[in-house]
């Protein structure tokens, strides 16, 4: 009994070891954009796999092994519709693989689009998304990190935040008296919704997002294909071609964009797998850190 309590307690120094994690507040006093005041508890309404209501926006960070850091970073924005938060499942599994493989993750837990909680609805995710970006490169030496190799990775819903954020980052919606600059050194979108067009957009995300009727300036705005210049962030997109949830020309249309501005950009299309199919090809990321070596982000 008394070696297997050992052996137990050898993996559970382990795993810290691997994965020192960390959760802090997004926001220092006031969070801008928000109706009232937060409630006392977690910060967050639902489980911590399924978050459906987000009052304080956090950060939840996981270090590499020590000496295994490479000075990368990625901020991981899960999806999950703009209705909830895909919190585990998309954003902490895939924070410790980033992890594992040298890169230092911090999983955003952003507020969703909610005009109960917030004045804006609108613009809520992408303040929370430039903040986590803001926070990182300010605290760079903190967890020994390049603040040059500073990335956003999104999932379904979260790759339209992540690509909001590597498109809108000129117009910055938080404070930043700093001049710190909120533009991603990469992106990475995984099957990621990227347009608000009628006839290609997810409905409920954009329903979400927008509400009922959206204008016609703002439909455009947030169709992050058409905010694309030649300093838009190199990008790694991957998706599922029979995907019935985000259609594929979501992401052949941001690559189509890329390309014709001179971004670097590599894209994935899996034949099969559907949404969500990084649960069902664990092997997705290997091709992604190939990208990552090739283009200069890890050694």
């Amino acid at each position: 009994m008394k070696k297997l309590s050992s052996v137990f307690l050898i993996l559970i120094v382990f795993s810290l070891s691997v994965y020192a994690q960390e959760v802090i507040n997004l926001y220092n006093g006031a969070i801008p954009n928000s109706k009232g005041e937060i409630p006392e508890g977690p910060g967050f309404e639902g489980s911590p796999g399924m978050i459906r209501k987000v009052y304080n926006p956090s950060l939840e960070i996981y270090l590499p092994e020590e000496g295994k850091s490479n000075g990368c970073a990625v901020v991981i924005c899960p999806g999950g519709g703009y209705s909830v938060i895909v919190f585990q499942g998309e954003g902490v599994s895939n924070a410790k693989e980033f992890a594992k493989n040298g890169i230092t993750a911090f999983v955003l837990k952003y507020r969703l689009p909610d005009e109960s909680i917030e004045v804006n609805k609108t613009i809520a995710p992408l303040q929370d998304a430039q903040q986590a970006i803001k926070v990182v490169r300010e605290n760079a030496s903190k967890w020994g990190v390049n603040p040059n190799k500073v990335g956003i990775a999104g999932f379904s819903a979260g790759g339209h935040l992540a690509s909001s954020a590597a498109t809108h980052y000129k117009n910055a919606l938080v404070e930043n008296d700093n001049h710190t600059s909120l533009r991603p050194d990469f992106q990475i979108l995984v099957y990621p919704v990227i347009s608000m067009q009628e006839n290609l957009t997810h409905a409920d995300s954009r329903k979400q997002l927008l509400g009922e009727n959206p204008s016609k300036s703002d439909v455009d705005l947030y169709s992050n294909e058409l905010q694309v210049d030649e300093d838009t962030p190199p990008a790694y997109i991957t998706h599922a071609g029979d995907d019935t949830t985000v259609d594929v020309d979501n992401s052949i249309n941001y690559f189509e964009a890329l390309r014709h501005h001179k971004v670097p950009a590599e894209l994935h299309i899996y034949q099969k797998g559907n949404h969500g199919f990084i649960f069902r090809h664990p092997s997705w990321t290997e091709p992604l850190f190939e990208w990552m070596k090739e283009s200069k982000f890890i050694e």
